[in-house]
């Protein structure tokens, strides 16, 4: 089998759906992605098409997407492409763009985000299971004293 991984930026067009399938959750959206250039005789930037495609997010991406993710929002997917093809009501074949994603975050060049970090049992926090001797040289290190003076002065 193909195993085509790409990273596409666009924007979501479609809130994220939550399904089962084969007893796993799955959440799924559309996004779109536009081509622009800019046009050397003119200097206006011009669309030069749209790529749309459905994402499928499955195992741990899909509790941080159906927290995060919403229409409008830009984002970067990553995953494997896939064709879908199929026959429609109308009895019409056709295609669509699937990307099983691996890893979905925002298009940090179109917004601002805040990351909120989970809480993790004391167990699985590395903070809590370091070692004594870790912390004892993290806090014992001298920090050098920054002197900022004026520029131009």
């Amino acid at each position: 089998m193909y195993e085509v991984n790409t990273a596409v930026v666009g924007t979501v067009i479609t809130n994220p759906v939550k399904r089962s399938a084969n007893g796993e959750e799955v959440i799924s959206f559309r996004m779109a992605s536009n081509a622009r250039r800019q046009d050397r005789g003119t200097g206006e930037w011009v669309d030069s098409g749209t790529l749309y495609l459905s994402v499928s997010c499955w195992r741990r991406l899909v509790a941080g997407v159906g927290a995060s993710i919403m229409v409008g929002d830009p984002i970067v997917a990553y995953g494997q492409l896939r064709t879908n093809e199929y026959t429609s009501k109308d009895g019409v074949a056709r295609s669509d763009l699937e990307m099983r994603a691996s890893a979905i975050g925002p298009d940090l060049a179109r917004c601002i985000v805040k990351i909120e970090r989970p809480k993790l049992p004391a167990s699985q926090d590395p903070a809590a299971t370091a070692s004594t001797t870790d912390r004892d040289i993290e806090q014992s290190t001298p920090r050098p004293e920054r002197h900022l003076e004026p520029v131009g002065t």
